[in-house]
């Protein structure tokens, strides 16, 4: 009897991973959190990160929290939109604010829904795009906010070669 409770276990948990709006539906108003009210650009630059690790910053100063901005090469409006592309492509997104020289996204974890914000600034003079992800709820994230930007480079990349 108790292989097949865990076997059902098991393929519930896989439908449920493989089917993030199913996930999203059961436990993303539990463990989503609010949208911060400190989102966007002020004179240039993304909200600075929390004293905890679960964010990374492109302006962050401090090597815990910075990580390198995307480059790219060509017109400012035409890298948004290949990164807003990349954004589209990834598992659990939701683009929330889509302005000239400014992107908002969030991401939602597969099971739990836990949500991650990310924003991204055009900075066309030096043709770079600043980026800022942090986790709305908890201490740590495990690396996954790094990870997420380091996935979006590689995609961004292939795309605005």
């Amino acid at each position: 009897m108790r292989r097949a409770s865990a076997a059902t276990a098991i393929a519930l948990v896989a439908t449920l991973a493989a089917s993030a709006p199913a996930a999203a539906s059961i436990f993303g108003t539990l463990f989503a959190g609010q949208r911060p009210a400190a989102l966007g650009t002020r004179d240039g630059r993304l909200t600075p990160c929390p004293d905890c690790p679960n964010c990374v910053s492109s302006q962050a100063a401090d090597a815990r929290h910075a990580i390198a901005p995307l480059a790219f090469r060509g017109e400012p409006a035409a890298a948004q939109a290949a990164l807003a592309t990349a954004i589209r492509a990834m598992p659990g997104h939701l683009l929330a604010a889509e302005q000239p020289g400014y992107l908002h996204a969030e991401f939602a974890s597969a099971i739990m829904g836990f949500v991650d914000d990310a924003e991204f600034a055009v900075d066309g003079q030096s043709q770079v795009i600043h980026v800022r992800s942090a986790a709305r709820l908890g201490y740590s994230d495990f690396g996954v906010n790094r990870r997420r930007i380091e996935t979006l480079r590689a995609t961004f990349a292939a795309m605005n070669p």
